[in-house]
């Protein structure tokens, strides 16, 4: 890169400020549907151990049998509450995915003679993080309303993106040049952006979340299984990158 580009690391910085955007809308998502169903975005998971290991009531304490509408409806506001918090952490993760995606799919189809090597890498990346995207959406507690349509459309929006993006890099193959200045900047200022959007999600959304905050935490061998996954996987995406 030459002139201001050159100057100071963008690339790093463009990741930085695209990671704490993301965490300032995901903390903005989760204040609003706090406030909209008169939650308590700070209640610890060690308070809800406290409440839930409280002593059983006596008998004088003992509160009036719930009924079965009133049970129902807790349990639809739950699942209303679950959903929100969990889709809109997912929708954060697959919109990063998508977007890194595009480029991906570009590159794949104005690729000449490295073609069989990126299609190597390319079967991996995109078989792995559609597991993983897989995975997070099947964790979700999708109301009857959206059952039937919303992951399809989730499904659809990963699955296409990246043949929909080689068939425009085969179609402009002949006047797209990846290696020149424009297309490396324009490209390399949106993987950075993707790059914050990841980080914040594998950090905060997928370890955090399943490491720390979840009650597989309490079985060692299980924990044990879970790090090693994750080693794994951050192995072998880093020896795909070398030929990337």
């Amino acid at each position: 890169m030459t002139g201001n580009w050159s100057l100071y690391p963008w690339a790093p910085a463009i990741m930085l400020f695209s990671c704490m955007s993301i965490f300032a809308i995901d903390v903005t998502a989760q204040k609003y549907v706090a406030d909209k169903y008169g939650l308590d975005i700070h209640t610890t998971t060690v308070e809800n151990m406290i409440t839930k290991s409280a002593p059983p009531a006596t008998a004088a304490q003992t509160a009036v049998p719930r009924t079965d509408e009133e049970n129902n409806s807790e349990y639809c506001m739950a699942e209303k509450i679950a959903f929100a918090q969990q889709f809109a952490a997912f929708s954060i993760l697959e919109a990063g995915i998508i977007w890194h995606s595009v480029f991906i799919g570009l590159n794949f189809g104005v690729a000449g003679e490295e073609w069989s090597t990126l299609y190597i890498v390319l079967m991996f990346h995109q078989a792995f993080e559609g597991l993983g995207i897989g995975a997070r959406l099947s964790m979700i507690p999708m109301p009857k309303k959206y059952r039937t349509w919303l992951p399809w459309a989730c499904i659809v929006g990963y699955g296409f993106t990246t043949p929909i993006s080689m068939a425009i890099g085969l179609g402009v193959r002949t006047t797209y040049n990846s290696g020149g200045y424009e297309a490396k900047l324009v490209a390399g200022v949106f993987d950075a952006i993707s790059a914050g959007i990841l980080v914040y999600n594998g950090l905060v959304e997928l370890l955090a979340r399943d490491f720390i905050f979840e009650p597989q935490f309490k079985s060692n061998s299980r924990l044990a299984f879970m790090m090693g996954c994750v080693f794994l996987g951050a192995m072998v995406m880093c020896i795909i990158g070398a030929w990337a």
